[in-house]
């Protein structure tokens, strides 16, 4: 019997590298174009989202970054291009239609009741009613412990009118209202802003659960080590177009930080100008 018939190789004997097969695309923007008046907002944009992945959306003020998202959440129509959810076209014409295909927008303002607690929050609008039209508290509060248990299981304050909440307890309560009504595309504006260190972390915390569960997220901020701690492709855009779209594990956030600044796809950094940074 020879070798090439049954006796071990060297090649035999190299263990199979697991294979990962690649992430469903959950969301594409195609060629996404926004006006203002004379003024191009969003140009030519095209741009897609993964199961499970976070991509970074980061550029100066009035890069297009906000605009861009307002267009897949349904706050603004493009004026031109199109978008596809599950590799078919979507239309959305405004936020209700983003919510039935599965997309949600967190804001900076959370967009909370101040004066109802944690269950009031995730239910506001739509209401979970007894058999006699009342409202049913206890299903409410069990539903939202259900979700914040996977979420954040530190949170236990569902009884706390919101405005007595920390902003990393407050943002929890606002990502486990869109996850509780089949969220799989979110879109987060500024997570982080204003939070202390603690607060920061949680939310970060959160941001990497949600992955873990396939969700799919773009992260609007302008902390660049936000961006690049959570994200696994960071998108730059300047005045209104994407300069490049990098994967986090093969930049540095000094070429990140250029490619935002200079306006550049990252092959056409050069390294004086990064150094320039710190200078």
């Amino acid at each position: 019997m020879s070798a090439m018939e049954g006796s071990p190789t060297a090649m035999d004997a190299t263990p199979a590298q697991p294979f990962a097969p690649p992430r469903p695309t959950l969301v594409e923007m195609r060629d996404i174009n926004v006006a203002f008046g004379g003024v191009h907002a969003v140009r030519e944009v095209t741009i897609d989202l993964r199961a499970g992945e976070v991509v970074g959306l980061v550029g100066g003020n009035g890069a297009g970054k906000s605009t861009l998202m307002r267009v897949l959440s349904g706050a603004h129509p493009a004026d031109s291009g199109g978008i596809m959810v599950d590799g078919k076209p979507a239309t959305i014409s405004n936020p209700r239609d983003a919510k039935t295909y599965g997309i949600e927008t967190i804001y900076q303002t959370l967009a909370l009741a101040d004066n109802i607690d944690a269950p009031g929050n995730m239910f506001l609008g739509r209401e979970l009613t007894d058999r006699t039209g009342t409202l049913d508290d206890a299903a409410m509060e069990s539903a939202t412990r259900k979700v914040m248990g996977r979420l954040n299981p530190n949170f236990k304050n569902f009884k706390t009118a919101v405005m007595s909440l920390s902003g990393g307890q407050r943002q929890s309560v606002a990502i486990a209202r869109a996850v509780h009504f089949n969220a799989r595309i979110l879109i987060m504006d500024e997570p982080t802003a204003a939070l202390g260190p603690a607060e920061t972390e949680q939310v970060r915390a959160l941001i990497r659960q949600l992955k873990s569960e396939g969700i799919g997220i773009f992260l609007i901020s302008h902390d660049i080590h936000d961006v690049y701690d959570l994200s696994d492709r960071i998108a730059v855009m300047y005045h209104g177009r994407i300069v490049g779209i990098v994967n986090k594990d093969e930049v540095t956030t000094d070429e990140v930080l250029a490619m935002i600044i200079m306006g550049k796809p990252l092959e056409k950094v050069t390294s004086e100008e990064i150094a320039q940074l710190h200078g």
